[in-house]
């Protein structure tokens, strides 16, 4: 069995960066399920500052933009957000979109208490030990302001991927170039100690098909 450890998430990086550079707009340009959802949760909570994590190419992005949110979106691709400021500028949104190459095994370059929501879709099941996930969890906290919504998706272990392709342990499991943390649920409830857990919704998305939660949870 093979290790998680930084050289897996470097080459997950190279990995990303040479897919969207290979096959721009790969996502399509329609809003995910899960990115409509969360715009209507956010309109209803009053948000207008939504930070993305994990933003790819931006179809997420230039939705939450076209729906009245001023949108920080973040990737550890240049290659993505590339494609995602060419499209907020095409479309008349880039007064409404910022864009920010990050890694999220790093601090989130931002103050304390300054945006109203985060979403991420896939962003936490990606090349991730346990220990990353929670110090990010903890660092959205962090820059949320009181109140605030944090709305992410993961695949979990009833996905049938989960436990085949190439192990590295701590529940991560390759498979055609792409590494995934598959969450178990006892994961989900720890992420959520000390917030507000509001709704773990079960859904399933694309081939296979891959079978994810969509965890609600807002800071107090």
């Amino acid at each position: 069995m093979q290790h998680h450890d930084g050289d897996l998430a470097g080459a997950q990086q190279e990995h990303w960066q040479s897919t969207y550079g290979t096959h721009p707009g790969m996502y399509g340009q329609e809003p995910s399920a899960p990115a409509i959802h969360a715009a209507e949760v956010f309109h209803a909570n009053g948000a207008k500052d939504v930070l993305e994590l994990g933003a790819g190419h931006g179809r997420d992005a230039l939705y939450f933009a076209h729906e009245g949110f001023t949108i920080q979106a973040t990737d550890f691709s240049a290659a993505g957000l590339e494609q995602l400021k060419d499209a907020a500028q095409s479309q008349g949104l880039a007064e409404r979109v910022t864009t920010a190459v990050h890694d999220v095994r790093e601090p989130l370059r931002l103050p304390d208490a300054s945006v109203d929501a985060v979403y991420a879709h896939m962003l936490l099941c990606m090349a991730l030990s346990t220990q990353e996930i929670h110090a990010l969890v903890r660092d959205v906290r962090r820059v949320l302001r009181p109140g605030g919504v944090f709305i992410y998706t993961v695949r979990h272990t009833g996905d049938a991927h989960y436990g085949t392709g190439t192990p590295y342990g701590d529940d991560i499991y390759e498979h055609g170039g792409f590494a995934v943390h598959f969450f178990p649920r006892h994961l989900v409830d720890s992420l959520a100690d000390g917030w507000t857990l509001s709704e773990v919704h079960a859904f399933e998305e694309g081939e296979l098909p891959r079978r994810l939660w969509r965890v609600t949870q807002i800071r107090p």
